[in-house]
This record gives structure tokens, sequence and C-alpha cells, in this order.
């Protein structure tokens, strides 16, 4: 088979992977950063020269830094006006959030959480906290991997569907854990295990369906 016969402009998997990675290391250092300065009055102008974030030092970047803060700070005030006056915002379910995937995984935040409500004291246990975290993760990638309606960048996709696998399986583990530990029941660990399987079966399939979408598009005999 020749190489895969990709436009330049167009990232596979492997190239989004990789500036992923680039992101969440800035992300990490952007918190540690944050963390560190919370409570200096020039937190903001340490950061951003730590980021390299160059063009919010000077007078244009801290007008713009300024009316963003601003912005939301008026669509906040408008959203708890809306609350309190009994209005409610019709949105036309579109996208992720109506992908039977996404529902899966959102709902089994939910039931995360009403587990650990009905366990006491197990939601404080490390693998309890590593459950409900990575199922967040997961729902949250899955949410990032199913908002390109028009599927124009596959290999985006397929990336954030290994990121939503990654915490799945990350889920699976602290389960086990949480069990073997004794923190959850037979009957509520099968539940769970199930529910955790299931999502994690989806995406294996979905990330299959993209690869062979990819391979029609990109790939030539």
């Amino acid at each position: 088979m020749a190489e895969p016969d990709k436009p330049d402009n167009i990232w596979d998997e492997y190239d989004w992977e990789r500036f992923l990675q680039q992101q969440d290391r800035k992300t990490e250092k952007y918190m540690e950063l944050l963390e560190r300065y919370i409570d200096d009055p020039n937190r903001d102008q340490i950061i951003a020269r730590e980021m390299g974030w160059n063009h919010l030092l000077d007078k244009d970047g801290r007008e713009w830094a300024e009316n963003v803060d601003s912005l939301f700070d008026e669509e906040f005030a408008a959203d708890e006006e809306a609350e309190e006056n009994g209005d409610e915002k019709e949105e036309e379910e579109e996208g992720f959030e109506v992908h039977p995937l996404y529902q899966a995984s959102f709902a089994l935040t939910v039931w995360i959480d009403q587990l650990f409500e009905e366990v006491g004291d197990a939601q404080n246990q490390p693998a309890a906290v590593k459950l409900s975290t990575h199922a967040a993760i997961a729902s949250a990638k899955l949410a990032a991997a199913l908002s390109d309606d028009d599927v124009d960048e596959i290999g985006m996709t397929i990336a954030y569907l290994k990121r939503a696998l990654k915490a799945t399986i990350t889920g699976i583990d602290a389960a086990m854990q949480l069990r073997k530990d004794g923190a959850i029941d037979a009957e509520r660990f099968g539940t769970l295990n199930q529910r955790l399987f299931q999502i994690r079966d989806g995406i294996i399939q979905l990330m299959g369906d993209y690869r062979t979408e990819w391979r029609r598009r990109y790939d030539r005999e």
C-alpha cells in the first residue's frame, strides 16, 4: 500500500495527539503558576510572562483581558437575572449532546455521584476520587470528540476518543480497587462495571469507524 494521500493541511490522530499533549503541558504549567501566585496582586502579569504570553503584557493586551472579563461578568449577571425571573433558555439539542455514547457517559457521572452519596465514606477514598474524576474526563473528551458535526478533522476526533478511552480504562481500574477494598458491594460494582465496559466498547467501536473513514478518504491502493 502506498503512503496515505493526506493533504498537507490535514492532521491525522498522531498529529493531534502531539498537539494535545503539548496543550496539556501548557495547562499543567498554567495551573501550577496560578496556584503559586493566586494571592499576588500582579498575578496575571507574572503568569503571562512565565507562559510567554507577551501579547498580554502590553497596553492593548491588558485592555483586551479587561474587556473579556467584563463580558463574562455581564453574561453571568444576565444568567442570574433570568434564573431569578424564572426564564428558561430554549436550546435545540444537537451535536454531541444527543449522541448515545455521550449520553451514556454523562449519565454514568451522575450515577457515580449518587453512588457515593449512598455509600458515604467511600467517596473520600483515593480510588473513589480517581473514578469520579476520570468518569468526568471521559465525558468531557467524548463531548470534544463528537462536537465536530461535519467530521472535518477525523484525526482530532480519534485523538479525543483515545483520551476518552484512557480515562474510561482508568475508571475501570478504580472501580476494581473499590471492590477489592470492600468500599462498594457486589451489586453496585456489577452495575458500575457493566456501564464502564459498555462505554469502553462504544468508544473502541467508534474509533474503528472513524479510522475506517480516514482510510477511505486518504489511503489509496
